[in-house]
């Protein structure tokens, strides 16, 4: 019986035990993780590969740069970078903060990087100073070839209401890089369709490229704009004059005058087609073969978004005194 409650006694005393180092154990693990979460002012290097598009060189560095500051960040953190199989972050810079030094060598300073802090350190680093006071990359050249963003729209708009110019596209070119037998039949860069309808006021915002098979683009979308307005059409039969005609020299135009359809802003305020005329050059008249001329337009107002001439050709004769 003796023997039975002493060996209860040891049981109780070993599990008592073992809480009490699982217990210990967990306040440890409690305490270093708040320990670790709390901010520190460190001196932390990482290890950075450089991204950029950077005309006629590839978009990454071939080697890395080490980039040492002083920063506020967590303990997690300072631990992490303190490691030396720390993996190399890749950093996207803007081109325009590198300076070239020749033969593919970019540096860039610290007053530059402090544009790239949370890229470097990640986000909720607080930069005190860079120990590093320039960082040089190296990028290797390559084929590429400066061409027009085309930009395809499907639009259509509401009734009385037009676009005002053209599809506006920034940037308006690309650089394209790859081999150089696929570079010489590319001629330029289209952008997926823009597809929007029933439109009644200016559109903007981005739309992606459409990029060619085995070809590196600088940019994977652009910007467009397009101005819109409300129109009013105003309708007129306008005469035919002749411009430059030298002394004594006269002609006949047929027909003699067009009907023509103004689009004018709404609302156009004052008569905004008073004034406008249309006229064939005598200087064109010289030159034409068939003696058929274009009519062009004087005198057209700002409030004046387009127009449709009928007919828009004319026979025009030299009379013979």
């Amino acid at each position: 019986m003796l023997n039975k409650i002493t060996g209860i006694g040891k049981s109780a005393r070993g599990r008592d035990l073992f809480l009490f180092i699982v217990s210990l154990l967990l306040a440890f693990g409690i305490w270093l993780i708040h320990m670790c979460s709390l901010e520190y002012s460190d001196i932390v290097t990482v290890p950075v590969i450089a991204k950029s598009n950077i005309e006629g060189y590839s978009d990454l560095s071939t080697n890395q740069g080490d980039i040492a500051a002083r920063c506020r960040m967590s303990g997690f953190r300072i631990i992490r970078f303190s490691r030396s199989d720390t993996k190399p972050v890749v950093v996207e810079f803007s081109a325009a903060d590198f300076k070239a030094e020749g033969n593919g060598v970019f540096t860039i300073t610290a007053s530059r990087l402090g544009h790239y802090v949370n890229q470097i350190f990640g986000e909720g680093s607080s930069l005190e100073s860079f120990v590093t006071p320039e960082v040089e990359f190296s990028f290797s050249k390559e084929n590429y070839k400066k061409v027009p963003v085309q930009a395809v729209p499907l639009l259509t708009f509401k009734p009385q209401y037009m676009a005002v110019g053209s599809l506006q596209i920034k940037p308006d070119s690309v650089v394209v890089y790859g081999e150089e037998g696929i570079l010489e039949n590319i001629d330029r860069v289209m952008t997926q369709p823009l597809n929007k309808t029933n439109i009644s006021s200016s559109i903007h915002g981005s739309i992606k490229l459409d990029t060619p098979a085995n070809v590196r683009v600088s940019e994977s979308q652009v910007n467009y704009s397009l101005e819109v307005c409300r129109y009013v059409e105003i309708r007129e039969n306008v005469r035919i004059k002749v411009r430059n005609a030298p002394a004594g020299k006269t002609l006949s135009v047929f027909p003699s005058s067009a009907n023509v359809v103004f689009r004018c802003s709404f609302p156009p305020g004052n008569n905004p087609v008073e004034g406008v005329e249309f006229y064939v050059d005598f200087n064109e008249f010289t030159k034409s073969i068939s003696g058929r001329c274009i009519a062009h337009p004087s005198g057209l107002t700002k409030s004046i978004i387009d127009y449709t001439l009928d007919p828009q050709v004319f026979d025009c004769v030299e009379n013979l005194e």
